[in-house]
Order: C-alpha cells, then sequence, then structure tokens
C-alpha cells in the first residue's frame, strides 16, 4: 500500500505518511484539545478534498482571510499578509486543493508560513511543499512537529523580524511557543489572544475546548511580550476581528483577567 498522511477529523492534525493511521492522536490527547467521545477517526487530504471548499475573504488592505466550508475540525481560519517585501501565510487549515492554490498563487503566492501554536499545523507539510514556502515554528514548540517532510525553520528567542515590519512574538499562552504576529498596525494573535464575540474584548485560556484558564504567570507574560507595541486591529482566528482601539480592548481585558487573582 502506499503510504497515506492520515489527518485527525477532531483537530486537523496530519501525520508522517503512513500505511496505517496513528493509534491515536497525540494533540488531542492532551488536555487542551479532546478526543472525540465517539472516539477516535481519521481523514485524508483527497477525502476533505470531496467534501470541503475553501473560502477566501479579503478583510482589510493586503489582509485576506481562508476557511474551509462546512467547518472541518477546529474550524480556525488561516490568514495571507500581502506586504511590499512578499507574502506570508499565518496559521494553517486542514484543507488544501487546486482552487485555493490557484487564487492564492494570482495574489501572489505564499513565500513564508507562520504558524502560531500546534493546534493550527494541520497539512502545513503540504502548504510548504505547494508554495515552496519554508515553515516558521517557534522551538518552544518543536515537541509537537508531528512530521518534519518539508523546509522547516525554527526560530527562540521573543521576537522574531520574518520579513521587513513583520514581527512575531512568542506571547507563549496555552502553548510555550504560542506566537503572535505584528504587522503595520494590526496584530495576528491566532487564539494566543482569543477575540471575544463582542468585537470589544479579548480573553486568554490554557484550554479552550475544556474551559480550562490561563494561570497569572501566563497573563503577566503575554502583557509583557507586547509591551510598547502599537496595534489597532486584532484579527481572531475564528473571524472576529476588533477593527479599532485593539490595543485598548486588549490592555484593558488585561486587567479584567488578573481582577480573578485579587
Amino acid at each position: 500500500m502506499t503510504p497515506i498522511s492520515f489527518i485527525c477529523t477532531t483537530c486537523g492534525t496530519a501525520y508522517t505518511p503512513a500505511v496505517q493511521p496513528p493509534a491515536g492522536c497525540p494533540v488531542c490527547a492532551d488536555e487542551r484539545q479532546y478526543i472525540n467521545p465517539q472516539g477516535q477517526s481519521w481523514t485524508t487530504l483527497k477525502q476533505i478534498n470531496r467534501t470541503h471548499k475553501n473560502i477566501i475573504d479579503k478583510i482589510a488592505d493586503g489582509l485576506y482571510a481562508i476557511y474551509t466550508t462546512p467547518s472541518f475540525a477546529i474550524g480556525q481560519r488561516a490568514h495571507l499578509l500581502k506586504t511590499p517585501h512578499g507574502n506570508i501565510l499565518w496559521d494553517c487549515i486542514a484543507n488544501l486543493d487546486a482552487t485555493t492554490i490557484e487564487l492564492i498563487s494570482q495574489l501572489g503566492g505564499i513565500q513564508k508560513i507562520a504558524i502560531s501554536h500546534p493546534h493550527y499545523y494541520t497539512t502545513m507539510a503540504d502548504w510548504s511543499r505547494a508554495f515552496q514556502a519554508p515553515v516558521w515554528i517557534h522551538q518552544r514548540d518543536a515537541d509537537w512537529i508531528p512530521r518534519r517532510d518539508f523546509e522547516l525553520q525554527l526560530w527562540e528567542g521573543l521576537k522574531k523580524e520574518l520579513l521587513p515590519g513583520v514581527t512575531l512574538i512568542n506571547s507563549a499562552g496555552h502553548f510555550d511557543g504560542g506566537t503572535v504576529l505584528h504587522y503595520d498596525r494590526f496584530l495576528l494573535p491566532g487564539d494566543v489572544i482569543q477575540v471575544a464575540p463582542d468585537l470589544k474584548t479579548v480573553s486568554f485560556m490554557y484550554s479552550y475546548p475544556n474551559y480550562i484558564p490561563l494561570n497569572k504567570k501566563s497573563i503577566l507574560h503575554i502583557r509583557a511580550s507586547l509591551e510598547g507595541v502599537a496595534f489597532d486591529a486584532i484579527y481572531g482566528a475564528f473571524g472576529h476581528y476588533i477593527t479599532q482601539q485593539g490595543r485598548k480592548a486588549f490592555d484593558d481585558s488585561i486587567t479584567r483577567y488578573l481582577r480573578i487573582f485579587e
């Protein structure tokens, strides 16, 4: 049999090609995610292509949201950031098909890929190969990388300038390597910083699906990691966007969260 990259249907993580699926999904077995109560199940990218398609929406000048319909696995969005020095794919979604590749190519392709944390690794190897783009992941999350048959760049420290004006920041949060991206006057936080449905506040969790809050030390690190960073907009991972006074929303939400520990 030809080896296949099996994809977990609950979290969307794709594993090293094999003739049989893994015994389980380590990402889902961790307390920050969950194993489907009906049991572990697997799919493939070819099967996802048959039942799902991607939408590419322009949400701001030079910024596009990429998401799958119907929703698959965690249901996060990737974002394509266009800059004068090249395009960056921020985070990954599991589905990748010929139409998506063609449309993104028309927008200038992808020069670099950066991912906020392990829940969004998904089919990053396929995205990397399709666009011949290296994937940047923080070293502190290296143990979570499920496959390495693609161009991988591990970075260290608090900040990394990915392209001129584009900075990766290790804010940590619910993973030690949790990363946010800052460019111009906006922030792409994955769900290291989760935009609330009111579009006026944000929150922070150790585990979102299991409702485990983040501890005080982690909140203080997130605040410190963004000290002096100016931004007006916050574009979250699930289609919730704060387009004005994002910095104030972040600061006020940190203060609100810290009251828990008083």
